[in-house]
């Protein structure tokens, strides 16, 4: 399988590469000028760093161990990593890499975009949530008490390395929540996503197939495409921009906060769309056939497309802390019909408290 590549063409254009191999190409994203780098890697990666580590042999190389999952992401752990960075001499010409999933790549990026007000970064993301959503478009950060992603910058990495050989140690629960951000780009953007995962589902959960490298990709390419458009999500030109990433995120990241982040991102997500399309066809965009192919899609790859462990009220408090509020206005993405995405703002509370009965049985 060769390689492939795509440039996000942001303010600061940078490649992602993809594929068996893909690590190779790391030394060659590297300034001349670094002298240190920090590996930033999940507790199971420790062997990757040390492969790595092994790929300069002329620079200064700091390991840091990030704490497993969401725990990585407090403010204890970039403390603790920032005073590390301090006693190696990082400067402004030094690089963090960031080694492994979502979590660990969102508070890598974070540490480097606050070290000496933002460093270098490259990530090397090791599951497919983390290549799909998590390593591209800049968006780092870390979790608070009061919600997730809450603490944050806009930190565009210089370059991303997705290395599939990775991915066959992956166990199967792990590719299904990963499938979810796929899901996702294929009902707010690419519909023939969709296609290929309802006509091909075996080989799009092969963690070894051409099919699944494809997808990885496309879901890649249409995040490029909107961060390139909306980087900071502002929607400055009237349309909805990067927010329509947010889709399923509303909901799913009041689930996570209530079940402490001890479960899958991506199988919050899911059930979070399913909300979603829920309130669009309450608020008049979404058919039931769309919300029915939600259901249907999301299972074939084995997400949850239910959840009833908390309360609607219990889970409206959560929302209300979501980012895309406004006020004491709660917005929403929702479809606007297949492949297309709005902002519903302000829904009334018969409607979300219908729609999370749909998908609680509350």
């Amino acid at each position: 399988m060769a390689l492939r590549r795509l440039t996000v063409a942001t303010q600061q254009p940078y490649e992602v590469v993809l594929g068996t191999g893909a690590l190779a190409e790391l030394p060659s994203m590297v300034a001349a000028n670094v002298e240190r780098i920090a590996l930033i890697h999940a507790p199971h990666m420790s062997e990757l760093a040390a492969q790595i580590a092994a790929q300069f042999p002329d620079k200064q190389v700091l390991t840091i161990a990030a704490p497993d999952g969401e725990n990585a992401k407090t403010i204890g752990f970039v403390i603790d990593a920032w005073d590390q960075l301090g006693a190696a001499g990082f400067t402004r010409s030094d690089l963090v890499i960031g080694i492994g999933g979502g979590a660990t790549t969102d508070v890598a990026g974070y540490i480097a975009a606050s070290w000496l007000r933002g460093i270098s970064f490259i990530t090397v993301p090791t599951t497919i949530l983390a290549m799909v959503d998590a390593a591209v478009g800049g968006k780092t950060g870390i979790n608070v008490a009061a919600g997730k992603n809450l603490v944050g910058a806009f930190h565009e990495p210089a370059g991303v390395i997705c290395e599939l050989s990775i991915l066959t140690s992956l166990p199967a629960r792990e590719i299904s929540g990963g499938l979810a951000e796929v899901v996702k780009c294929g009902f707010i953007a690419d519909s023939t996503i969709l296609n290929d995962i309802e006509d091909r589902t075996s080989e799009a959960m092969d963690p070894g197939s051409d099919l699944l490298a494809d997808l990885i990709m496309r879901g890649i390419a249409v995040k490029a495409e909107t961060v390139a458009r909306d980087l900071k999500e502002t929607g400055a030109d009237g349309t909805i921009g990067r927010e329509a990433l947010n889709y399923g995120h509303t909901l799913g990241h009041a689930i996570e906060r209530y079940e402490q982040y001890q479960n899958r991102h991506g199988e919050a997500i899911a059930v979070g769309m399913v909300f979603a399309a829920e309130l669009g066809r309450r608020a008049g965009f979404v058919d039931a056939d769309l919300v029915a192919r939600h259901r249907a899609t999301l299972s074939l790859v084995g997400l949850p497309i239910a959840w009833s462990d908390g309360s609607f009220d219990e889970m409206l408090a959560a929302m209300r802390l979501d980012k895309k509020s406004r006020g004491s206005q709660l917005r929403f993405v929702i479809l606007d019909g297949l492949g297309k995405t709005r902002i519903l703002a302000g829904p009334d509370e018969d409607s979300l408290r219908e729609s999370f009965a749909a998908i609680s049985g509350n």
